[in-house]
């Protein structure tokens, strides 16, 4: 499963997750400052089939539904690794389950 990091998550995280994962960063990919309909395009054109943020707003930004990729908001406090690790565990949970929506969001609540 190849999945994009926003930019505004640490790159290190990259590293909390399984080996059955492919994750790669939107700065590894050249993409920063991209605009989200932008980035999303490439995203889906590269063959990427999740896509994490901390964006809250991005559901409002673009209409998800036109874009075949999952987008997954991690709603945290913060952006630093350790802040950021638990919301890591939960995600696998929900990328192993297979039932993965077109948008959703992960708290710690």
């Amino acid at each position: 499963m190849r999945i994009l990091l926003d930019e505004n998550l640490p790159a290190k995280i990259k590293y909390d997750f399984g080996e059955e994962y492919q994750v790669s960063t939107v700065k590894e990919m050249g993409w920063n400052g991209k605009k989200n309909g932008e980035l999303l395009g490439l995203a889906v054109f590269e063959g990427f089939e999740i896509f994490i943020t901390l964006d809250k707003s991005l559901k409002n930004q673009r209409n998800l539904k036109k874009v075949d990729l999952k987008v997954i908001v991690l709603l945290a406090k913060g952006n630093k690794h350790q802040t950021l690790k638990p919301y890591i565990y939960k995600l696998e949970s929900l990328l192993k389950s297979k039932t993965i929506p077109a948008f959703s969001t992960i708290s710690l609540d």
